[in-house]
């Protein structure tokens, strides 16, 4: 009895802790939404400022084009969500496409927090379950996002080289291919991860590293080089809706080389969502083929256009993550009810 006491005390003692520790998971996630908010708030107040500026008029724009490019941009980052949800698998993780889907989209809101480490939080936070260890989940990003920018930068330096660009912006996206890449090479990075010492937020991490292996990453290049010619296509189609502005299809190459750099140089930035780096590189390589003015917008207009589908496409994903807790805490409660019956 009088353990059956110590331990209904112990069970009592332990409820303040878990209240306070559910205050704080809620004010974390808060300050979350806050930061991503602030993030996104401040990438369409600059891209307002510099429609306003160059008196842009909005219904000049085909709607038709953009949204056109929006779908487009979903479906370049298609094949880095399927390189991720394969890659957790390989490294012994076993989450459900919806979860994987949901985290991966998510968690891009996060580079507009400055740092970007906040992709990898959203991504962790959102992908973990009892099937799925957290140290794991982080170090899976990490070779995504990695392998993105390597193959962007990879992609890009070859259409450049078929386009005859400028050799030193050839060379400069081998050195992001080769900066980029080089972590993700298995030996590499199994190498790094025990310098890094993530063995001591999980002993087994050994384990799940070695199936990060080549042919693994041999599927990752060859998907998200697919993913890269659509987000170039994407741009394409940007052009298009501007009047005037459109440029034939025999140019998707240098587009494809555009978007490559220009986002490779926004992720080495760590500026929050590659701002100015991002669009710097691409009006310079758009300009000598459309125009200094063209190219200023078409970099506005596909931030405006990308950051849209990101945005709209992460409420639908997280009020269906919403709907599913609910769902799961009600089956839990009548579940508990027939136990107490």
């Amino acid at each position: 009895m009088k353990a059956l006491h110590d331990d209904t005390a112990a069970s009592e003692g332990d409820r303040p802790r878990r209240r306070w520790w559910g205050w704080l998971k809620l004010l974390f996630r808060v300050l979350i939404l806050a930061l991503v908010t602030w993030g996104i708030w401040k990438t369409a107040r600059q891209a307002q400022q510099e429609f306003a500026t160059h008196q842009f008029a909005w219904r000049e724009v085909d709607l038709g084009w953009l949204c056109l490019a929006a779908v487009l941009y979903v479906a370049g980052l298609a094949p880095c969500w399927v390189f991720w949800h394969r890659t957790l698998w390989a490294m012994g993780q076993r989450p459900w496409w919806q979860e994987s889907l949901r985290a991966h989209w998510i968690g891009h809101l996060g580079k507009y927090i400055p740092g970007k480490a906040m992709v990898v939080v959203l991504r962790t936070g959102l992908v973990y379950s009892e099937r799925v260890n957290r140290t794991v989940a982080a170090t899976s990003v990490f070779v995504e996002t990695l392998t993105m920018m390597a193959v962007g930068a990879f992609v890009a330096a070859v259409c450049l080289l078929l386009t005859n660009q400028n050799v030193l912006l050839t060379w400069l996206a081998v050195g992001m291919m080769v900066g980029s890449g080089a972590p993700t090479l298995p030996p590499v990075f199994r190498r790094l991860v025990r310098l890094l010492q993530v063995r001591r937020a999980n002993p087994q991490i050994d384990e799940a590293i070695a199936g990060v292996d080549y042919r693994l990453m041999a599927f990752g290049w060859s998907i998200i080089s697919v993913g890269w010619v659509l987000m170039g296509v994407s741009l394409w189609a940007t052009l298009q809706a501007i009047p005037g502005a459109g440029l034939p299809l025999r140019e998707v190459p240098l587009l494809v080389a555009t978007v490559g750099l220009a986002m490779v140089a926004g992720f080495v930035s760590l500026i929050p969502g590659g701002l100015g780096a991002r669009d710097y590189v691409l009006m310079k390589l758009l300009a000598p083929h459309c125009g200094a003015h063209v190219a200023l917008m078409s970099a506005v207009l596909l931030r405006v256009v990308w950051l849209l589908s990101e945005v709209v496409l992460s409420a639908i994903l997280y009020v269906d993550l919403v709907r599913a807790r609910r769902g799961a805490a009600r089956a839990r409660a009548q579940l508990e009810c027939g136990n107490d019956v």
